[in-house]
């Protein structure tokens, strides 16, 4: 029995190129752009895929990456996702998404199953860290590279952002619109992102030149839009004393936020004229909402194509000196916080 299945040689013949000049073009390595175009097109008019399971015995690779996240259905992960396929794609590998639990303990476990084989490399965004994790990244048998906390002091390869310095620069822009009465809608404080942007409101509402007349502050069980929606409803409820309203909410992402505008429409508040909202991510779904979202971008495209890059010289054998890299945070100002006392008729977009 014969097998009609194309070969490479045939697609090599086709291309009118070497055979390794064919399998470079194929992997996306060492190989031009022309002549990259050139060996996909013959290989497609010839109906050719590689043997996976051949290559993978013969390198000892899977040709495979996990991508681990506490929910898969948050949209900054799916922007992480997605730029993590557009680096590690063209170079043969395949993204596995995977759900590392919301305990250190469950991450934990996931990073000693890496032993089992399965995949080249991690790259790991978790939602808690505590010594036991950092121990198992350690000794993980392939690489890891986390997204989230800087743990280059800990010799691991990480990717982190300033989320603290964000909320930052979202509470200035609501006392720039001439908001008074803010409150911070915040996640689950013992996490990497809860405490980040928990010092970081602490740090805005500390300095010298924090003019807001209150600050009231509300914890959700989750970075949810349903979380959002019942912490944000304790936040704009009203004063006890009968005082005035919150006129703005700093959200710690773009879920809580969008939840904060929900519970605001609930209690028959407009936004953003009665009360502005600002998010933090800078996600899709932010950006399409209505009203659009202010929100503060921590590039979750950049930070998964960094992760990607090092996780590429990891695999490669690269390992030299633990990577650390940053991202810095970006204000990105939509429909949710125009300033008052009038909406302009076709509100635009900055970025700060």
């Amino acid at each position: 029995m014969t097998s009609s299945r194309a070969t490479l040689i045939q697609v090599a013949e086709r291309a009118g190129v070497s055979l390794a000049s064919t399998s470079r073009a194929l992997h996306g390595s060492g190989a031009s752009e022309a002549m990259v175009e050139r060996v996909r097109a013959a290989a497609a008019e010839l109906g050719y895929s590689p043997d996976v399971t051949g290559r993978s015995l013969r390198l000892r690779k899977t040709f495979q990456i996990a991508f681990a996240v506490a929910d898969i259905g948050n949209p900054v992960y799916v922007e992480m996702m997605t730029a993590i396929h557009e680096v590690l794609a063209p170079h043969g590998y395949r993204v596995v998404v995977m759900t590392t639990g919301d305990t250190p303990a469950s991450t934990t476990e996931l990073v000693r199953s890496l032993g089992s084989g399965f995949v080249d490399g991690m790259v790991l965004s978790p939602l808690r860290t505590d010594d036991g994790l950092v121990r198992a990244i350690k000794q993980a048998p392939v690489p890891v590279v986390v997204i989230g906390r800087s743990l280059g002091d800990q010799g691991i390869d990480s990717v982190s952002t300033d989320s603290a310095g964000g909320i930052g620069q979202a509470v200035r822009h609501l006392l720039e619109t001439g908001r008074r009465r803010i409150g911070f809608l915040n996640g689950p404080p013992d996490t990497t992102p809860g405490e980040a942007r928990r010092r970081g409101f602490d740090a805005a509402a500390s300095d010298p030149g924090f003019a807001a007349e209150r600050v009231e502050v509300a914890l959700a069980e989750d970075f949810t839009v349903a979380a959002g929606v019942a912490a944000a409803h304790r936040l704009l409820a009203g004063a006890p004393d009968g005082g005035a309203r919150l006129d703005a909410v700093v959200a710690a992402n773009d879920l809580l936020a969008i939840g904060a505008i929900r519970a605001a429409r609930e209690l028959g508040l407009s936004v953003p004229e009665d009360v502005a909202v600002t998010g933090m991510d800078d996600t899709e779904l932010g950006r399409v909402f209505q009203p659009s979202l202010t929100s503060v971008s921590l590039g979750s495209d950049e930070r998964g194509h960094a992760a990607a890059r090092i996780m590429l010289r990891l695999v490669d054998g690269d390992a030299g000196e633990p990577q650390t890299t940053s991202v810095g945070p970006r204000l990105v100002v939509r429909e949710s916080t125009v300033p008052r006392p009038a909406r302009a008729s076709a509100p635009g977009e900055g970025v700060r």
